[in-house]
Formats: structure tokens, C-alpha cells, sequence
């Protein structure tokens, strides 16, 4: 973050200070990472209050803290007494914002936000220098985060944006106010909390509000469902509008380091806002069989048996929406193996009253392909089994436990391919994942 004096936040907060115009240069909502150039911001949770640490950081030498209320034993000095330290969290990151001087590309979807981030990133970092999102943090906290830790230097920054709920982008977007727009995809995720499919693409469409007058350029997937709606909303706001799909895209030259249709989708992304930059378009092609999937988004690992042998396991355990599913169980359907392929899934979470047909649908869709083994975990896979063949063996784990062990020490064969998926933390799948991790470790 660029320095700040107390006087400069009061301002921007639009509160008091009664300071001796103390200067930070980094922001933490954690109390055990402050020093004396700290700005700590004291979030309130569900299950915690910051401002129970507000005396404990001044103590150790933190010089301001934004806080909602005075705090006892703290003196006002130290204080900015905002009315939603969440929301202050915001200003600040978007003042950090308005000082980059480079191009800015926000990014949203429902699926493949974080990997497609990623990969725009990877690629851009090949022209000129790239700052992107650290990990997932895209949300009402991440968003500020990754505005206030941005590399002043870069001429590039990729600010990745997530939601589950109406008008949660179009804030977002109001702090990142991106050169360029991205919305990757639209799928049924998180529809419990809409009304219908069609509402979550105006809600991902939210993200063009924040694009400049005239001169603003949106990206979107022209075969993703809605697209039309996107194309639509994003007439209000960009000057001009950019499209990736099969059709845009029949002739590119480029193998990906992952087999599936949605790693064609991800790098014809990155490549389009390549192409919209200016950029050597085939320069950037020629990188992206570099560019491998990410640790729980599809991620390959080779891992030993217990006996002798190896097998592949596919961590794709961080999401479990519908669309994801199917891509990951087709990409594995198509890929070339000497043992048996095995999905190991999990529950998929948020769906509302499409749950039973959406998990029934996954079980249609397994019927029907070269898989040779199904794990279903949690009670809501039971509608998935349901669905399979008695000739396709099949298993059912009431939760993730035990079910590392039963793979690692019953199931799994040399040569085998086993896929993990489910919500992360409805089905943490992801835990019987890091267990294989730890004891197949070649």
C-alpha cells in the first residue's frame, strides 16, 4: 500500500483524528501481524469482534486502528471511529485503487474465476509486470486486501471479484473500477439464493457498472448460458464489448497442460484480454501449455500405494457446483488411463429446491461414461448412486471420514486415476484429499 498519513484516512473515512498524524503503509485485520507502520482495521464476524484486540495492537506498537466505537484503555489518538469498519476497509482499497496508474482487468463468473485469474496473469507477466489477486480472496475482505497490497509498479493488475448474493458485485466493482470486465462464465451457483437461473447473470452483469466512461471494454463468454443477458448489460456501460467462445476461437494453435473443455474456455479468456491489450497474441499461446491447473482446481499429483505402484490423483476438491462437476467428470471420461478411473464426490451445496435433480443428474451423467468406480459422500449422494448401473461399482460414506484410508489402503490400484470433487465446506472433500497428499508422497 502506498503510504498514508492518519490525517489523509480521516479524510478519505470521513471521521475524526485527533492524532499527531501518525503514517502506515500496510493494513492488517489480524492481530498478530501488526508493526509500527500498521493500520489495523477491526472487522466484526459472526463468531469474533477485532475490537477485542484493538488495546492488544496498540500495545505492541500498531499506531491507528479503525474501529466502530472507542475502545477502553485505548486513547483517541490511535482511533478512527468509522460507522462499519467494513466498509472503511473498502474506501481505503479503493483510494489505494484510484492511485495505480496501469490497466486494471476485474474478473467474476460462477466457475473458474480463480484459475482464469490466474492464467491472465501467467500470461500478461510474459509482456510486462503483473499483479494479480493473492489466491481466492475476492469477497467484501479480499477485494480491499488485494486493492491495498497492489504493486504500484506493475502495468498490470488482475482483481478477481466473487458473490452469492445480489448486488454484491456491482459494490465490488464500484472499489476495483476495472479497465477491463470479465465475466467467465454463468451456472446455476449459489441459486438458492435467487429467485431464478436468469437473476445470477444480472448479478455477475453488475460488474460493468464499474467500467470508465467511454473507454471501458468487456469480455465475456458468448457460449455461456445468458450470454445475451451479459451482452445486454454490458451495452449500458463498455465501449466496447469483446467475445470468447468456440466460434470466436475455432482455429487457435495452443495445447493446455490439462485435458477438458474448461481449460480451453480458461486460456481462450486469458487470450482474448491478451488480444484486447495489444499484445502478441501468438507469443502468448505458445506459454500456455506452461500453465498447469492449480492446487485443488484440477491440480495432477502422482502418488505412491503402500505396497508398490502409483497412482494419479485429480485434486479438484475446492468446488463442487454442478456445471464444474460435469466438466471434471467429462475431462476425465476422455482421459487415457492404464488402470481403472474413480470419482470420489461429494455433496453439492447452495442448489435450493433444484438439489435432488441436480445431484440426480450427475449420477445420469456417470451412467453413461467409462468410469469404473463412484464414491458417493454425504446423504445427499445417495440421489447420484441411485442413478448408476449395478454393472458400475459403487460406495457410500455418510462424511469424508475413513474415506482416505479405504482409498489408500483398499481401493486404489497401480495405474489407477481417482477424481476428488465436492463443496468444500459443506463435503470437505479437500481433507480426504491433503490426506492422500500426505501419504502418497513419492
Amino acid at each position: 500500500m502506498e503510504t498514508i498519513s492518519g490525517k489523509k484516512l480521516a479524510e478519505i473515512l470521513g471521521c475524526a483524528y485527533s492524532g499527531n498524524d501518525a503514517v502506515v503503509d500496510n493494513i492488517s485485520t489480524d492481530s498478530r501481524k501488526v508493526s509500527a507502520t500498521t493500520l489495523f482495521i477491526a472487522l466484526k464476524g459472526e463468531k469474533y469482534d477485532a475490537h477485542d484486540f484493538v488495546k492488544d495492537v496498540i500495545n505492541q506498537g500498531c499506531p491507528l486502528a479503525v474501529v466502530e466505537h472507542p475502545v477502553e484503555g485505548v486513547a483517541d489518538k490511535h482511533l478512527l471511529i468509522v460507522d462499519d469498519t467494513l466498509k472503511a476497509y473498502g474506501k481505503i482499497g479503493a483510494y489505494n485503487r484510484s492511485l495505480f496508474k496501469g490497466t486494471v482487468i476485474g474478473l467474476t463468473g460462477s466457475s473458474g474465476k480463480t484459475t482464469t485469474k490466474e492464467e491472465i496473469a501467467f500470461l500478461l507477466s510474459k509482456f510486462r509486470k503483473t499483479y494479480a489477486t493473492t489466491g481466492n480472496h475476492n469477497n467484501f475482505v479480499g477485494v480491499p486486501q488485494s486493492l491495498c497490497e497492489m504493486d504500484m509498479s506493475a502495468e498490470y493488475a488482475v482483481i478477481e471479484m466473487g458473490m452469492s448474493a445480489k448486488g454484491e458485485i456491482s459494490y465490488l466493482t464500484s472499489l476495483v473500477k476495472p479497465d477491463i470486465a470479465v465475466v467467465t462464465n454463468v451456472y446455476p451457483m449459489h441459486i438458492e439464493f435467487f429467485p431464478d437461473f436468469r437473476s445470477i447473470a444480472y448479478a455477475k452483469a453488475e460488474i460493468f457498472e464499474g467500467l470508465p466512461k467511454n473507454r471501458g471494454i468487456a469480455v465475456i463468454n458468448e457460449d455461456t448460458s445468458f450470454a445475451d443477458v451479459l451482452e445486454e448489460q454490458a451495452s449500458h456501460y463498455a465501449s466496447k464489448i469483446v467475445k470468447f467462445g468456440k466460434n470466436t476461437h475455432p482455429n487457435d494453435s495452443f495445447t493446455t497442460a490439462e485435458i477438458g473443455e474448461h481449460f480451453l474456455y480458461n486460456a481462450w479468456c486469458a487470450l482474448t484480454v491478451v488480444q484486447t491489450l495489444g499484445l502478441d497474441t501468438k507469443k502468448a499461446a505458445g506459454f500456455i501449455k506452461d500453465f498447469g491447473a492449480l492446487d485443488g482446481r484440477g491440480k495432477h499429483h502422482t502418488l505412491k500405494l503402500p505396497n508398490c505402484g502409483t497412482y494419479t490423483l485429480i485434486d479438484d476438491s475446492y468446488s463442487g457446483q454442478p456445471e464444474a462437476m460435469k466438466l471434471a467428470i467429462t475431462a476425465l471420461d476422455k482421459t487415457p488411463v492404464t488402470g481403472r478411473k474413480i470419482v470420489v464426490l461429494g455433496k453439492m451445496a447452495e442448489l435450493g429446491a433444484t438439489s435432488l435433480e441436480q445431484h440426480q443428474k450427475i449420477g445420469q451423467l456417470l451412467a453413461n461414461t467409462s468410469i469404473d468406480v463412484v464414491v458417493g459422500v454425504c446423504p445427499e449422494m445417495k440421489d447420484m448412486l441411485a442413478q448408476l448401473p449395478q454393472t458400475k461399482k459403487q460406495y457410500y460414506f455418510e462424511n469424508k471420514d475413513g474415506i482416505a484410508e479405504f482409498l489408500f489402503n483398499k481401493l486404489l490400484q497401480n495405474g489407477d486415476i481417482v477424481l476428488i470433487k465436492g463443496a468444500r465446506y459443506s463435503s470437505k472433500m479437500y481433507q480426504v484429499t491433503e490426506e492422500l497428499l500426505k501419504q502418497g508422497k513419492m
